[in-house]
């Protein structure tokens, strides 16, 4: 191979976006290695944990752009793991690199469920991932995931989330609170709540914090708002016209407190009936993808009803059936995927300036 084609190649892989930050792998020392031999090519990238949900399409990208430009090229990708802390945001002392709010205009449409899903396949991707449930009058996150106890407070004055395995750091007032006794706050009480569940629970450095809203309009969105920046919200919808309603009031509530809008999700789309394998659409098709296009927000994909993951979801096993299922799975993975492609995309169209972790 020439050495015109090397230093092709080298230019390709080094100025193709670190999905995270935006700016060039080169310029984030994210170029490991570039070996060139006949026309075999091995390259080796380091990415964040945050950019492991969609290395395959990095992988892609760089494969067909080095084809494309040398023809004949046989590529092989690498992966290692680029290592790079978050930084402190907002004045709450959160190490976390990506904020996501998932809510709904309206309850009963499945948004705890994709939220716990989301958070799940992104651990499952490799990311490093916190969920808290900030539906603090009806907590479902602990029953979904099947996890008790009690969070305890460190020496430090910290909350101990409870963890899924011993690397998912989880919070609820589902922990805090007997399951037949209700909450019944007023909205200084539940600020309070939110601010203490953000900025004194020990969550550790995140990739991403995934935070179930509780339904409709109320004031958690504007108590996050003003706590810290988000990276987005999700909004989770069924498809038919009356849910829709409500899906773009909670829209308009996240836009009202600059809140960026990642993307819908319309979850109960279809039902496969596994008897003759044919498709219902018991409550619609389509329609969040219609008001998405209507509305110039992403349309992240559509959930069916599926039968394993309510299951589990009633029994406490959603992680168990998210790991090891892989055809119940492969709908929230390809949410999930959108999701982080979204982030990508909005990185590599404003990269941040180079910046030191804050200590």
């Amino acid at each position: 191979m020439s050495t015109q084609n090397i230093e092709t190649i080298e230019k390709i892989v080094g100025e193709y976006p670190d999905p995270e930050t935006g700016r060039s792998l080169r310029s984030m020392g994210q170029v490991k290695e570039v070996s060139v031999d006949d026309s075999s090519v091995i390259v080796t990238i380091a990415l964040t944990t945050h950019s492991m949900p969609i290395r395959e399409d990095v992988a892609e990208a760089i494969e067909s752009r080095i084809v494309a430009a040398v023809p004949g090229s046989q590529v092989k990708l690498n992966f290692v793991i680029h290592e790079r802390p978050p930084a402190r945001i907002g004045q709450i002392g959160l190490r976390a690199k990506s904020v996501i709010a998932v809510g709904s205009g309206k309850g009963g449409v499945g948004k705890s469920t994709v939220a716990a899903s989301i958070a799940l396949t992104l651990r499952r991707f490799g990311a490093k991932v916190g969920l808290m449930d900030a539906d603090v009058y009806g907590p479902s996150i602990p029953h979904l995931l099947g996890l008790s106890g009690r969070p305890s407070v460190s020496a430090a004055k910290r909350i101990e989330p409870i963890k899924l395995g011993e690397d998912m750091p989880v919070m609820s007032m589902g922990f805090l609170v007997e399951p037949d006794q209700a909450v019944i706050w007023r909205g200084p009480m539940l600020h309070g709540s939110i601010n203490q569940f953000l900025g004194e629970t020990e969550w550790g450095d995140l990739d991403y914090l995934i935070i179930d809203m509780p339904p409709g309009t109320g004031d958690v969105a504007l108590t996050l708002s003003q706590a810290l920046p988000l990276a987005g919200a999700v909004v989770v919808c069924t498809p038919q016209e009356v849910a829709l309603l409500d899906a773009i009031k909670a829209i308009s509530m996240f836009r009202k407190v600059n809140i960026p809008v990642l993307g819908m999700v319309e979850n109960m789309s279809g039902f496969r009936c596994p008897d003759n394998n044919k498709i219902y659409d018991i409550f619609g098709r389509g329609g969040a993808r219609e008001k998405a296009e209507e509305l110039t927000v992403p349309f992240l994909g559509a959930l069916p009803i599926e039968i394993a993951l309510r299951t589990a979801g009633d029994e406490g096993r959603l992680a168990e059936v998210i790991e090891s299922d892989a055809a119940a799975r492969a709908p929230i993975d390809a949410v999930t995927q959108a999701l982080v492609r979204n982030l990508a995309a909005k990185a590599s169209a404003s990269p941040p300036k180079a910046s030191l972790p804050t200590l």
